[in-house]
């Protein structure tokens, strides 16, 4: 039955309402009820990343786009997150003037192009340089889907439901890289060679081609309604001038984001090692394939353990949560980089042990440690979308730090990606992941200290009157 919610201020004093009196407004029934709810929206959202990035995912995990040779993936990574990194940081004024809905749309289509490149590549050698220019493209789409992604994500929960929100759209997403895996295993378990058939890369071009398909039958987020009967509030549509000038008056108004910057470099730095230098070095296709679904399936446990048990335990103090959070995230960090390095220590790029294979007795300890990188990767992930979406409620500003997200992750995952296809050693770019994650955390911790409270303030008007001061 549908909620019916009176027209009556939030209690001040609680959580999800701060200190300010905010409108009620009755939730639609029948139908309209269901699609307009925020749990549904965040559904869609979650089937369309599902089918679009879980695909990219799925072929990045088996390492190196499932080629034989890494050098293709390399550079066209290199150019993905190049990209990805210059546009990232303007996509929040983007998404703020055409829309969450349209600049998700035009975010899916670089997928397929990307997916398409690979099965081009395999059908005929001398594609590379379609692979590589697919990957720029892929970079500008893959901008604007995940600032839009984050922009509804972060807006759609109340103050107490963000890390529920997260968790269950991480969940979502990452299934689509978990059946990407499955797939692939499937498709390539006789498969003795180092290289996916084409098979693959049609059914991933298919499923991201779905991926396309669905966006533009997300709801516009002006007419959800949250749980709690307060109404997602779009942001203005100022000049461009004001737009851009956001960036400034974000930073200006909340430095501390500052000390998030090297978490947010770090978040897909180690994607490089994970997938390449481990992954793609030391196992046979098939099992490059069984190692990726076990990665994204942990994902989905990680993401939900640290969202629903730890962040959002509304019984504890938010402050509390953070403190946790960061201290689960932390020994995480240090587990799964002092049990690489016990492996890392024994191989080079110029002395590779013979390829393992998932019936091999070494298997199962080497499975273990790519299961773990998936759960860092999910806490990570989700620990720093807990974090902004804590610090802010204002849907303007937190497309603003979703851009400076996106945008320092991509940089980061640029140069550990060009790093590779420069053939850079194993143990530097081992150590050099190791060292970032690790500066990430502990820069992260007066961030928590000083910035983080038990209420979230009502910046809104503040923000929006400083960006439209300009």
């Amino acid at each position: 039955m549908a909620d019916i919610l009176s027209e009556k201020p939030l209690e001040s004093g609680s959580e999800d309402s701060g200190s300010q009196r905010e409108e009620i407004f009755e939730r639609p029934r029948g139908i309209k009820g269901i699609y307009y709810h925020p749990y549904f929206q965040v559904v869609m959202l979650g089937f369309v990343c599902f089918m679009c990035p879980g695909m990219f995912n799925a072929l990045g995990g088996i390492g190196g786009g499932g080629q034989v040779n890494t050098l293709a993936q390399d550079n066209a990574s290199t150019a993905t997150y190049a990209t990805f990194a210059f546009f990232a940081f303007f996509s929040g004024t983007i998404n703020n003037v055409l829309g969450p809905q349209l600049t998700l749309f035009l975010g899916t289509m670089g997928y397929s192009l990307y997916i398409a490149s690979y099965l081009a590549d395999n059908i005929h050698p001398n594609a590379y340089d379609f692979v590589v220019v697919s990957g720029a493209i892929l970079g500008v789409c893959a901008g604007l889907l995940w600032t839009a992604q984050g922009c509804m994500m972060m807006a759609y929960p109340t103050e107490a439901q963000k890390g529920v929100f997260i968790g269950l759209f991480w969940t979502i997403f990452n299934l689509g890289a978990v059946i990407g895996s499955a797939v692939a295993f499937g498709l390539n378990f006789n498969n003795q060679t180092s290289q996916v058939g084409n098979g693959t890369y049609i059914g991933f071009l298919i499923l991201t081609l779905i991926g396309v398909a669905l966006a533009p039958l997300m709801a516009n987020p002006g007419r959800v309604i949250r749980t709690d009967g307060t109404k997602v509030t779009l942001p203005r549509h100022p000049s461009w001038k004001t737009e851009f000038y956001s960036l400034f008056i974000a930073l200006k108004t909340d430095p501390m984001v500052v000390l998030l910057f090297p978490m947010f470099v770090a978040s897909n730095y180690f994607y490089t090692w994970q997938q390449n230098d481990y992954n793609a070095a030391l196992f046979n296709i098939r099992t490059r394939a069984l190692n990726a679904f076990v990665y994204w399936a942990a994902q989905i446990f990680g993401s939900m353990f640290l969202g629903y048990c730890i962040l959002d335990r509304s019984q504890y103090r938010r402050r509390t949560r953070a403190f946790t959070g960061w201290a689960i995230v932390t020994a995480m960090v240090f587990a799964v980089h002092i049990w690489g390095y016990m492996y890392q220590k024994n191989y080079t790029r110029t002395n590779l042990p013979t390829q393992i294979d998932f019936k091999s007795s070494a298997y199962p300890a080497h499975a273990w440690l790519y299961i773990f990188c998936g759960l860092l990767d999910a806490m990570w992930q989700t620990f720093v979308y807990w974090l902004l979406g804590a610090m802010s409620n204002d849907l303007a500003k937190l497309a603003v730090f979703t851009g400076f997200y996106k945008g320092l992750q991509s940089a980061g995952a640029a140069v550990a990606w060009h790093a590779d296809a420069a053939k850079s050693p194993y143990m530097n770019m081992f150590i050099s992941t190791w060292v970032l994650c690790a500066a990430g955390v502990f820069c992260a911790l007066p961030m928590i200290h000083y910035r983080i409270k038990d209420h979230t303030d009502h910046d809104d008007v503040e923000f929006e009157s400083k960006a439209h001061s300009s």
